[in-house]
Order: C-alpha cells, then structure tokens, then sequence
C-alpha cells in the first residue's frame, strides 16, 4: 500500500514493505505512536521494522485499509482473526472493538467460516491472541458437529452396527474414497478436521470428549486421522499424531477400540520409541482386551538389541493388566488357550532364557488350563533346542506340568521321553552326603490289552517322578541352609577376642 505522502517504511517480517502516511497510520496505531514518537529523524522519513507480525503483510495491510478509511471496513468471519491479531499488536482500538463484537456472533457463523478462521489462527500462532481465539473457535466447532449428529440419529446407529466397515481403509485414494462414499452422511466432517494442525486437533478431541461424543465416531476419526496423516508426516510428526491418538483411546469406551486396531497402533509405536507414559497406556488397553487377541498378534519381533526372536516381555505386561482386571470365565479360558499357543511358538527359540519360559509357562492360573497338552509340547520342544539347561532348570520346567490334564497318549509318550526321565546325576557333594534318598524312575514295559492297568503304571512311573523333585528340592533346600549355618558358624569364631597365654 503506498499512499501519495508516503514517509512511514514498515518491513515485515523481512518479506515485504509497505509504505504509508505517517500521520494517518499514527492516528489509530498506539504502537506506532509510542515507536516514532521517539525518533530523531531530520529527513522526515521512517522506517519500521517488524520481525514478529501475526500474520505476516496480509493481516498489516487488512489494519491500514481500516485506518485509511477512517474506520469503514467490513469486519467479518474470513479476516476477523487476521485483522483482531494485528490491531492487538498495533494497538488499534478501534478495530478491536469491531473483531470482539463480530466473535460474540460466532455461534450463528457456517461451519466453513469456524473452519477457516481455525486455520487462520495457525498462521497468527506466534500472536499471544491465537491461543484465546482458537479455543473459542474450537467451541463453536464441536458444539456445531455435536448438533449435526444429533440431528441425524439414523447415521449415528448405521455406523455403529458391528458390521460398519468404517475401519478397513487406507492411505490410497481409492479406499479413502470408497470409505467417504459409504457414510458421507456421518463421517462428512474427517477429512475436512484434517486441515488442523496436531495441536488443534488435539484441543479438538478432548473437546470431544468432555462433550461425551459418540466415543465410537472418535475412535474411528483417530484412526482414520492416523491412516491420513502418516503418508507424508516425518518422524517427530508422526510421534505426536501417535500419542494425541493413544492419549485419546484410553478415555474412551473399551467396546469402541478395537483390539486389532490397537495392536496396529502398538507396531507404529515400537518403531517410533515414543514416551512411556503412552507406550504404559497403549499396553494396558491392549491387556484389557486380551481376550480378543489373536496368536498373530501377540507375534510382535523383539527390539533390535535383544536377542529374542520375540517381544516376550510385552506378552507378559499384556497378560499380567489382564488378569489385574480380575476376570475370569470364558474370557480368561480364552486368555489362557492364547498364551498356551505363544508358548509353543516361542519355544524353540535358542536365545530364550529358561526364567522367560518358565515366566510365560506360570503366568495364568492353573485353574484357567483344561489340559496340559500345550504346555507339554512346548516344554518337550523348549528341551529339544535347550540341551545345556541345568537339572534344577529342567524341573522348574517340568513342575509347571499336571499329570492329570495330560491326555492317555501324552501320558504314555512322556513315559518314554528321554528329556523327561528322573534326573540321574546330582551334584558331586551331594552324592557324598549320607542318608541321601534318590528315586529312580524305570521304565515299564506293558504287553497286551490291558490298557488300564498300563496307565495306571504309567501314573505310578509320573508320581514316582515328582517325589523325586521333591526329594532334589529338599535336598537343595538342606544344603543351602547347612551352608548359612557353616558361615554363621565361622563367623562367630572370628570375633572370639584371643587369650593371653
């Protein structure tokens, strides 16, 4: 803008300079009264320089057009946020009279208007303004949408129905058009919320919230919002998007989350290391839902710097906030038969330490196992690829077995299993120990049909093997406490005083 008596330079931000009349420009602008009343000029001529502008040049020149016109400007929806930020900084009263009366209609404006003037106050963020106006922008969104839906119950109860296929949708155009033509009517506003920022979006979803919105629609904007955004966001982008999602998810109603989804979101968050207070929240949720997990999905490959072909430990902070929810019945049956399945399919893993297995083999009650015969194929395979355990190893691992939730045929295999025979070998200064007591378990033969006097020996053979274990657990017992009494007895020797001769 240059008037006919331009004598005022003002360079905004460094991108571009306007030229106006001092007199009229001073006339409404406290700031630049306060500025040039100070100056020493002798030529006549100023020059301003802005660094911090909200808004840049547009929002500058929407504020002298207001001032050049003596105070006759149209003051409306599309430049109210431009023209309210630039008069606080310039401190033109007159004008902030003008955008304070047009926000208080903000109620009555389309829901494009609200839209573009959130858009807006991301381009002013650097205003002290921006954060006041978004929020009351961002009230009238939400209040605008939770009006729309009510509206429209009939949509509403559509996508609610467990057959929505709202959830299978991608990042290609195809899907996401297939998916906005199949519930226009309920999920019109999605794409159109994605034009905000991570930050207002997130304002946006605890607005959601607190104004107990359908928790299914947000569940499934999160999602779509997470599918949308990762095609072009970077690292840090995406590890905000990640946790405004987690941080949502977890307030809402667990029947609204799916678990498949969530462990979806678990793989894009290992692969992003983003906090732990969000990674602890996603694994609680995830643990709660147990129940509806699937073998594939507990299948998670191990960080980088373990050796573990899988994440185990994820496997027991999933079942250990299970069980912290203290259900039982079907759902923990369905718990305890899905990590009978993850056992075997960890087990022939080298690098799995016998504590880990023997962690995964104890971690649901036994009162939840039907049968054992998962946990014995485990074991059997955990002993194949785990040659140089240790007897005491061994029977840890073992003990997990129940020789009553055995089926007859496991019964008569583990019977002739050499890598479930008695233990043979004790420590060297066990065997010198007197009165020692081993059992050795033979094996017997059965001829004949006599198929329930075979599993009877075969039931006598497995008790005979577990009075074993007790006899080494006793044992072992024994010798620990013989060597504490040895130590405390040297002990108090020591601090005898010596006598005098």
């Amino acid at each position: 803008m240059e008037a006919c008596c331009s004598d005022l330079e003002v360079d905004i931000n460094g991108e571009e300079t306007i030229f106006l009349n001092k007199q009229i420009i001073c006339a409404y602008s406290g700031t630049l009264r306060k500025l040039l009343g100070k100056s020493t000029c002798s030529n006549g001529n100023f020059k301003v320089i802005f660094n911090d502008f909200p808004g840049g040049g547009e929002s500058f020149e929407l504020v002298s057009r207001f001032c050049y016109n003596n105070g006759r400007f149209a003051v409306m929806p599309s430049n109210v946020v431009f023209l309210h930020c630039a008069a606080k900084f310039m401190e033109v009263t007159k004008v902030l009279e003008q955008t304070e009366k047009c926000m208080e209609e903000i109620r009555y404006w389309a829901w494009p208007e609200v839209l573009l003037c959130l858009k807006q106050c991301q381009e002013v963020e650097t205003s002290p303004e921006a954060d006041s106006l978004a929020a009351k922008l961002m009230d009238a969104l939400v209040e605008k949408l939770c009006l729309t839906i009510e509206m429209s119950p009939s949509s509403a109860a559509s996508a609610c129905s467990p057959d929505s296929s709202l959830f299978r949708f991608s990042c290609d155009s195809k899907s996401t058009e297939s998916f906005k033509n199949s519930s226009v009517r309920f999920t019109w506003w999605f794409d159109e919320v994605l034009v905000l920022s991570p930050g207002l979006v997130e304002t946006f979803l605890k607005l959601m919230v607190s104004r107990k919105f359908d928790n299914l629609i947000i569940s499934r904007f999160l999602f779509y919002y997470q599918k949308v955004k990762f095609c072009s966001a970077s690292s840090h982008e995406k590890r905000k998007i990640l946790e405004t999602i987690i941080d949502t998810l977890c307030v809402l109603d667990r029947s609204c989350v799916p678990c498949k989804s969530l462990f979806g979101v678990l793989r894009l968050a290992l692969g992003l290391n983003i906090n732990k207070i969000c990674m602890n929240k996603l694994e609680l949720m995830i643990g709660h839902q147990l129940d509806q997990a699937t073998l594939d999905n507990l299948l998670v490959p191990s960080p980088s710097k373990s050796s573990h072909l899988y994440y185990v430990n994820l496997v027991l902070r999933f079942t250990k906030a299970f069980l912290d929810g203290e259900r039982g019945g079907l759902q923990l049956k369905k718990v305890s038969s899905l990590i009978d399945q993850y056992i075997a399919e960890v087990a022939p893993d080298p690098c799995l330490k016998p504590s880990k297995f023997l962690s995964l083999l104890s971690l649901v009650p036994d009162s939840a196992r039907e049968s054992h015969e998962e946990i014995y194929r485990a074991i059997d395979m955990y002993l194949e690829a785990h040659t140089g355990l240790t007897d005491g190893e061994k029977l840890n691992l073992i003990r997990t077995l129940s020789y009553e939730k055995l089926s007859g045929e496991s019964r008569a295999h583990i019977s002739h299993n050499p890598k479930f025979q008695a233990i043979e070998t004790l420590d060297e200064q066990q065997q010198q120990q007197p009165k020692q007591l081993i059992l050795r378990m033979e094996k017997v033969e059965i001829s004949g049909d006599n198929e329930k006097l075979k599993e009877h020996i075969e039931g006598i053979q497995w008790r005979v093997m577990e009075l074993e274990r007790a006899c080494l657990k006793m044992q072992n017992q024994m010798e620990v406490i013989k060597k504490r009494s040895k130590s405390s007895s040297k002990g108090s020797n020591r601090s005898l005083p010596k006598l005098c001769s």
